[in-house]
């Protein structure tokens, strides 16, 4: 795939994953429809991007019916769009037993519905136009399970399925459907990990602080995009072949799940 005046929508485009994204496709040629819920931080980065026709729409992906109905009535103005990149989420680092039911709902509604909402609006476009891309970013998590992340683990499950079934819907109309599962990477996500309570537990982690560049690991969702690939891993270590380990080895790999602290 050629990506030149190519136009790629990117959620949670203000940092970590999302913005390197919004950079390496820019550098490439695609025009960045740029979402997260900081207007300010967006208008930076629109700001430093190579020249092209890029926009700024804030999006708060808590409240995914407000997306679904906002971006569905504003498709005329908003136009083509050829690459939807679902990447917006939140993490989480707290055990079953002490967490607020509500860190349940948070993490749904921003990593599972957030995601259908923007994809629901965005899609019969890309129908109509005859063709397009849909990209999500799951997680590791999403193909194996280990302690402190049974909310987070179970939304990115969750898109790995709605994926999976969204892939075989829409084959005959000419949508490519790419997952891609990131392990470690080294980006704000572990600041950003809402705690049992909810709130962002403001602290680094040995895993992520010392996890894949995420430089590199953006090169290698760009060039899963460009290769219409289905679904990718993309991590160095024990995050990237976690999902080999537990596909060949699954008693082995949950006894070590029950052991291992890994944060």
């Amino acid at each position: 795939m050629n990506f030149n005046n190519k136009t790629v929508w990117i959620t949670g485009a203000s940092s970590g994953i999302g913005k390197e994204l919004a950079i390496q496709l820019a550098h490439l040629g695609a025009n960045i429809i740029l979402s997260a819920r900081s207007a300010d931080k967006l208008n930076q980065l629109c700001s430093e991007l190579p020249a092209g026709q890029h926009k700024v729409i804030p999006l708060d992906l808590s409240q995914p019916e407000r997306v679904l109905e906002y971006v569905a009535n504003s498709m005329a103005t908003i136009g083509n769009v050829d690459i939807l990149i679902n990447n917006g989420g939140v993490s989480q680092r707290s055990l079953f037993l002490e967490n607020d039911f509500i860190v349940y709902r948070q993490l749904m509604e921003v990593n599972y519905f957030g995601l259908i909402a923007l994809t629901k609006a965005v899609l019969p476009s890309m129908v109509k136009n005859g063709g397009g891309c849909v990209v999500s970013i799951s997680s590791v998590a999403g193909k194996v399970g280990s302690k402190f992340r049974t909310g987070y683990s179970g939304s990115k499950y969750a898109v790995v399925g709605f994926m999976d079934c969204l892939r075989a819907e829409v084959a005959d109309k000419n949508i490519h459907c790419l997952t891609i599962c990131p392990g470690s990477i080294k980006t704000a996500i572990a600041h950003n990990s809402l705690n049992e309570h909810g709130i962002a537990q403001n602290k680094a982690e040995h895993s992520i602080e010392n996890g894949m560049d995420v430089t590199a690991a953006v090169k290698q969702m760009v060039s899963a995009i460009a290769k219409r690939k289905d679904e990718v891993v993309v991590g160095e270590g024990i995050s990237g072949w976690a999902p080999t380990i537990k596909r060949f080895f699954p008693s082995f790999f949950n006894r070590m799940t029950a052991k291992k602290n890994y944060r």
